[in-house]
């Protein structure tokens, strides 16, 4: 493997992550959101951007997928040059680019997926035909999978709409591989809390944090998939890991529960860190 070698911050410099994903013009969500929570950890943040968006708060007007072969230049500029600890997917907007970030897969430590397929107004995000490309190709390659309600159910062909639900998506979806998927439910029918369904080896377990009643929550996916991926490369355990970014995201959602940015969902804030320092 060329490029430098990786390290999750050597106590002079900081760990570095990097994120795969479209931009945002409303800087609620994707590679904005992305590079706000590495940050917010004191992780320093690359990017390779797979498409531009035209949105806001309200919805997506448009989309603009980059060439895969772009794609590619960015992420062997990125690999060669800084030691990656961790790497998050978001939206690949096309097939042929998730197909693409699969083949780098042995040079991505710490992969986090999200797949990124419909936006918090209900927008689809993809092309048609994404989900073999997911399932078959970049799966099987990741150390978590983070799909939400939504997503699962466009995955798995057939609605997830409550606990149960989400515990038998989880089991399905780990079955093509990843080490790990989390079913983010956020406010899931039947609950009062936010519910995470962790599967892992075949284990499953609950996060829950109380349901913060807010209509800021444009970017919540993403912040939690960056803010795992951005304590993997600080080092911590996956379990420590998926614990400190659902209390990342909880602590981001009510800073920002008040605001009034944009009249549709609005963006989260900046969650306080709390965790080891490089």
């Amino acid at each position: 493997m060329t490029g430098p070698e990786r390290s999750g911050g050597d106590g002079v410099n900081p760990a570095v992550a990097l994120t795969i994903a479209g931009s945002d013009s409303g800087g609620g969500a994707g590679i904005q959101a992305d590079l706000k929570t590495f940050a917010a950890h004191r992780v320093f943040g690359t990017s390779v951007i797979t498409a531009l968006t035209a949105q806001n708060t309200v919805g997506v007007r448009g989309i603009s997928a980059v060439d895969p072969g772009f794609v590619g230049a960015q992420l062997d500029a990125v690999l060669a040059d800084l030691p990656v600890a961790a790497v998050k997917t978001g939206m690949l907007a096309t097939p042929e680019t998730v197909a693409l970030v699969a083949s780098y897969a042995p040079r991505l430590p710490g992969l986090v997926v999200d797949p990124v397929l419909v936006a918090s107004s209900g927008d689809r995000l993809f092309t048609r035909d994404a989900e073999r490309a997911y399932l078959d190709l970049l799966f099987p390659h990741a150390a978590v999978v983070t799909p939400n309600l939504r997503e699962a159910s466009v995955l798995l062909g057939r609605d997830v709409t409550d606990v149960d639900d989400a515990i038998k998506a989880a089991q399905d979806l780990a079955a093509t591989g990843p080490k790990c998927v989390v079913v983010k439910g956020g406010h899931l029918r039947g609950s009062r809390d936010a519910v995470d369904v962790v599967c892992v080896g075949g284990t499953v377990e609950l996060l829950s944090l109380p349901w913060v009643d807010t209509a800021n929550n444009h970017g919540t996916g993403c912040t939690f998939a960056a803010a795992t991926a951005a304590r993997l490369a600080l080092g911590e355990p996956l379990a420590e890991a998926l614990a400190g970014a659902k209390q990342y995201v909880q602590s981001a959602l009510s800073a920002s529960s008040g605001w009034r940015l944009g009249a549709g969902h609005g963006p989260l804030a900046w969650g306080p860190f709390s965790g080891p320092l490089p």
